[in-house]
Order: structure tokens, then sequence, then C-alpha cells
């Protein structure tokens, strides 16, 4: 009987100790999942714009762009060409043409960065390329009418991003891509 005895003695002690280690052990994978969460929640932000007005009076395959098309490219310098300032852009992706070019040209050369030129004929590698080797920073793509629809749905998961028509040279897409969660999408004109 007096065994009975020593032995409920020492249950009630032990449990509380017990009870407490896996408490710890918990707590400290709670401390490590939030750390890690907070550590990775970054969201990288891509403004994806069409090229700016391309003069159509020259019969060139590499239309230059118009006095109209210099200045919207001067004033995407004016909105995002503060070099020191915060929220500057980490990167410049634009197409292999020269209307592309030219649209980030001046905003590239405030920067003090070179475009990036991207096919733009795969959408998907694009998005992939931006998202992997800029996780967290703010891009600007420049592309074209057919393109830009095609990059801003990749990048949002939006379905049916209305097309951009012939002359619509003003809409700006700004795409905050999360790394946990969905993307939040906003479309202005410039």
């Amino acid at each position: 009987m007096k065994r009975d005895h020593i032995s409920f003695q020492r249950r009630p002690f032990l449990t509380p100790i017990w009870l407490m280690g896996i408490a710890a052990v918990l707590t400290l994978g709670f401390v490590i999942a939030t750390s890690w969460i907070w550590a990775t929640a970054g969201s990288t932000t891509v403004i994806v714009i069409r090229h700016a007005e391309k003069d159509l009076s020259i019969s060139a395959t590499e239309p230059p762009l118009t006095a109209a098309g210099e200045a919207r490219a001067a004033l995407l310098t004016k909105m995002f060409g503060a070099s020191g300032s915060l929220g500057r852009l980490d990167a410049i992706y634009v197409s292999p043409a020269l209307r592309s070019r030219l649209t980030a040209a001046p905003l590239a050369a405030a920067l003090h960065i070179s475009e990036t030129v991207a096919p733009a004929d795969d959408t998907k590698a694009l998005v992939r390329r931006v998202l992997r080797e800029h996780a967290g920073g703010r891009i600007l793509v420049v592309g074209h009418s057919d393109t830009v629809p095609e990059i801003v749905g990749a990048l949002s998961g939006v379905p049916n991003i209305p097309e951009i028509g012939d002359q619509e040279y003003d809409t700006m897409y700004i795409v905050t891509v999360p790394r946990i969660g969905h993307a939040n999408l906003l479309r202005l004109s410039y």
C-alpha cells in the first residue's frame, strides 16, 4: 500500500514539468513560424505600362517616339526618377522594340540602372523572372498593347484584363504581388 502512495505523490509533481516542456516547445515553434511568415511576407510591386506614343508618319519597322511620346517618357522620369528616395525602382524590363526602349531610357538614365531586354512573346517566363529575381522589389515593365493585359493577368491572377486600344498610351497598372496571399491590382491613367 505504501508503494501506491509514493507513485501517487510523484505523478502530480512531475506532470506540471512535463506540461511546461510541451508548452515551451509549442511556443518556440509558434515564434519560429511567425518570424518566418513575417520575414517572407514582403510584396513585389510591378508597374506595367505600354510604350509611349510612336511616330506612325515614318514608314519604318522600328518607329521612334513622337514629341508626345517623349513627353510621356519624361513624365515617367518625373514620377519614378528620384534615385535616392523611398520607393525607388529596382529594375526596368523592356521589349526589344525601339519604342519600348526609348520610353524607358530617360528613367533608366535618371536612376543609373540599365534596362533588361526581355522577349515580348513569352509572358509567363517574363513574369516568373521578374518575381524570382526581384522578390520584394519594385519593377517597371514596358510592353505593348497586346502584351500588357497578358502580363497584368499573369501577375495578378485576374482574368479578362481589358484590351488596350491602338491610341491608348496612358494606361498604367500597378500590381502588388505578396509572397503569401492574393495580388492587388490598380489601374490608372498617367
